[in-house]
């Protein structure tokens, strides 16, 4: 019953209709109380031969008046009850989106994509499941089984009533064991489910590169694995509920068997009309119910603890980074960077060291540097992906610990090296941030971004399906398409992390210019190939974390150093290329 407690939130926020249809369901317990006594009074005047055909009919047309009352009133309590169970499917999903929402990248290392979707359908349907059947269960089995035991010892028999819950205590033992059993079995086999969602999403994503290496059927072995292992953990957990049926068949059966010999000893002694005995067997009849219930509802709440486990393991999971409660208004403010020292968690050597650089309103900064240098540490600094403990970073005078996090990554645009597409119609991509965007304002955005032209080649132009992930577009497409969408967005500082990795020379150079036309925009370009850097005010080189060169293309060619060996690199490379 524990879980009950743990959703006490909700059934407090519900309590009106979960309320009513607890007393609907008193009501309907109370209405069935009827026949069977009536029921019985019927035979003791036929078998007295007091009972006429006309008074008769008028008592089986009562009891049908009734039961069509019963039917209409738990067709209500149905609605309200299922209703609002249904209700906290949505209330749990919105708030696992929103609590994966707050964590930064760190949360999704621990959590695979696969066992967090396994928990927020198959976990959360359990919760569901509780919160419905399961309060229906615990309500409807108390309610009817209190009511039909008063009447049955009060008004009928207490000894013949003692005799036939004599075999009670046992189910209860047993079922508390299976229920313990189901718990593990339940939970092993939610995580089962997770690693199968995490190995099929895998595979999906996977697909070309699985086909490119020939590995279908070794990545078919793999999968058939995890597939068996979770069989192998579904079967135990239908095993031990298999185990349930048997035992409350037994109970109920020995039941009715000492119930049918006590009564009829008891009618044979005078102490007990054959009508109360019909009456005591219809009242034994309805308690079937509870029986079955109670063994329901204990695999129920287990499945549902379970399940609230595994969902309050996320929960409890408190996000790394807090939004501060700065509200920046101003618009146009300088980016100041005091980075002391910043260490990725348990390591000890710093990714970054004494970085300090100013980034004005309009601004086209560079960063360069090999690989593992720091630049995209860097971004996630400035981000707030990542907390800094020894430094400082300022938008204007506000630290952007303070500052709002939501305002804060507002003011950002960002286009990564491999850019995420939805599903959707290109027009739909471009216009992800702002789908208030009118066509002009999509074309004019794909123009800045040199894209206009390409998906105007499309069968379907803007209304081209880009498939899953932009399955169907070239990665200069991909690339260009999210510049795009990020330009539509208007955000104040543009970043572009390699993000013009899969473009030609001619058009980066293009998108670039366009770019500085933009004043108002503050661009920080990340990139690997030097020529990105030609227009930017100011160059960054990172090296092993810290800042080895600072200054414009021509300053840092002159200077003769990695930048300036690099570019003449670079440049030689593609004199090679297009001699060949």
């Amino acid at each position: 019953m524990q879980i009950f407690w743990q959703l006490r939130w909700y059934f407090r926020q519900q309590w009106r209709r979960y309320g009513g249809a607890i007393a609907i369901l008193v009501l309907v317990s109370l209405f069935e109380l009827l026949p069977p006594r009536a029921i019985g009074w019927i035979v003791d005047g036929v078998v007295a031969g007091t009972m006429q055909l006309p008074q008769m009919l008028a008592w089986l047309a009562g009891l049908a008046g009734l039961w069509f009352g019963v039917y209409l009133l738990r067709i209500v309590w149905r609605v309200w009850l299922f209703g609002a169970a249904a209700e906290l499917g949505t209330v749990l999903r919105n708030r696992l989106y929103r609590h994966f929402s707050s964590h930064p990248p760190i949360f999704f290392e621990r959590y695979k994509t696969g066992d967090l979707m396994a928990r927020s359908t198959n976990d959360v349907n359990a919760v569901v499941m509780t919160a419905g059947e399961g309060v229906l269960t615990a309500a409807d089995s108390l309610i009817t089984g209190i009511a039909v035991l008063l009447v049955m010892t009060t008004m009928l028999s207490w000894e013949l009533t003692v005799l036939a819950l004599l075999p009670m205590p046992l189910m209860a033992l047993a079922v508390f064991r299976f229920g313990r059993q189901l718990h593990t079995c339940f939970a092993k086999s939610q995580a089962a489910f997770s690693d199968l969602t995490e190995k099929t999403q895998e595979s999906l994503n996977g697909v070309r590169m699985i086909r490119a290496f020939g590995l279908e059927q070794r990545q078919q072995a793999d999968f058939a694995t995890v597939v068996d292992q979770v069989g192998e953990k579904n079967l135990a957990v239908e095993k031990v509920d298999a185990k349930f049926d048997p035992v409350i068949q037994l109970t109920i059966g020995m039941s009715f068997f000492l119930s049918v010999a006590g009564g009829g000893y008891m009618v044979s002694q005078g102490r007990l009309t054959l009508g109360d005995l019909t009456a005591f067997v219809l009242y034994q009849g309805l308690m079937i119910w509870p029986m079955l219930a109670m063994a329901w509802l204990f695999n129920i709440l287990e499945r549902g603890s379970a399940a609230w486990d595994r969902l309050q393991h996320i929960f409890d999971e408190s996000p790394e980074i807090v939004s501060g409660e700065t509200q920046l208004e101003a618009t146009g403010q300088s980016l100041t960077v005091d980075i002391h020292q910043f260490c990725w968690r348990g390591q000890s050597h710093p990714a970054l060291s004494e970085v300090q650089f100013t980034l004005q309103p309009g601004m086209l900064l560079g960063l360069a540097g090999p690989i593992g240098s720091g630049k995209s540490t860097l971004m996630s600094l400035l981000l707030r992906q990542q907390e800094l403990a020894q430094g400082s970073i300022f938008y204007g005078g506000v630290s952007i610990l303070e500052a709002d996090l939501n305002q804060w990554r507002s003011r950002f645009a960002v286009v990564s090296q491999a850019p995420f597409l939805f599903s959707r119609s290109v027009a739909d991509n471009i216009a992800l941030g702002k789908p208030d965007a009118s066509m002009a304002e999509i074309r004019e955005a794909a123009r800045a971004a040199c894209i206009d032209d390409d998906i105007c080649q499309f069968p379907a132009g803007y209304d081209t399906l880009v498939g899953e992930k932009g399955i169907t577009l070239s990665g200069g497409q991909k690339q260009r398409i999210a510049i795009a969408r990020a330009l539509l967005l208007g955000a104040e500082i543009l970043v572009l992390d390699d993000a013009l990795s899969a473009v030609d020379g001619k058009t980066e150079h293009q998108i670039l210019t366009n770019l500085r036309r933009q004043k108002q925009q503050t661009v920080i370009v990340i990139a690997h190939r030097l020529t990105a850097m030609e227009q930017a005010d100011t160059i960054l080189v990172l090296q092993h974390g810290r800042i080895a060169e600072r200054g414009n293309h021509a300053e840092l060619l002159a200077a003769g150093r990695w930048y300036s060996e690099m570019y003449q690199y670079q440049k030689l490379e593609r004199v090679i290329e297009g001699a060949q």
